[in-house]
């Protein structure tokens, strides 16, 4: 028994879905049927195909729906007027009375390359869209980087600041007791020249008295 895959669905995934299903839809099948052979193609469940076709994948084909519905109408109308396809050929062969002519279906061979070209063009886009979101998520990451590494310099600097504050402070706190300092011996030198001032002062005399000096 084929294992169910789980993973997310890839370009190449999508791309078979869209194939196949246009091919049901301009043969005249039904959906249904593309969704198990999608689902038998690429080991998912029909109901998962279906899904992803109707609420992603459809939406960018409408285009080549509408053209693999107009192939739909030129077949089933060419079956009305009695023309039959030869199998596995894009070759009709038309009866006239006893004479057989072939001819191409070159509108339907025009519609089978446009519609192979589109989704040639649809891969190509995805594969851009990839290759530019790579780029971002590498811008982003480069980003990223220069972020983490702006705020190891901010956190740095941060601590740097602090630490020269802290400096500041102690040598303002120490500037501050210095000028006390300075200031209370200023005030002791003042007083102690007051008391020499005030303190008497004396002499002796050639007779040996003592004498005031002013």
């Amino acid at each position: 028994m084929t294992a169910v895959r789980q993973d997310a669905w890839s370009p190449d995934d999508d791309l078979i879905l869209a194939e196949v299903t246009l091919r049901h839809i301009r043969e005249g099948s039904t959906q249904l049927s593309a969704f198990e052979e999608v689902g038998q193609r690429i080991a998912r469940t029909s109901a998962a195909c279906g899904f992803r076709w109707n609420s992603c994948v459809r939406k960018r084909y409408d285009e080549a729906i509408g053209m693999a519905k107009q192939q739909r109408q030129k077949r089933n109308y060419l079956k009305k007027q009695g023309i039959s396809a030869i199998s596995g050929s894009e070759r009709l062969v038309v009866e006239e009375g006893d004479n057989v002519k072939a001819e191409l279906l070159s509108a339907e061979s025009m519609s089978l390359e446009a519609i192979i070209r589109y989704l040639r063009q649809w891969k190509g886009t995805v594969q851009e869209m990839s290759r530019q979101i790579r780029h971002l998520e590498k811008e982003l990451k480069e980003k990223d980087d220069r972020l983490s590494e702006f705020r190891e310099i901010n956190e740095r600097l941060s601590k740097e600041v602090n630490e020269v504050q802290t400096d500041y402070r102690v040598v303002n706190d120490d500037y501050k007791a210095l000028i006390r300092i300075m200031d209370r011996a200023r005030r002791l030198a003042f007083l102690t020249e007051e008391v020499d001032e005030d303190r008497a002062r004396f002499k002796m005399d050639a007779n040996g008295n003592l004498e005031r000096i002013e």
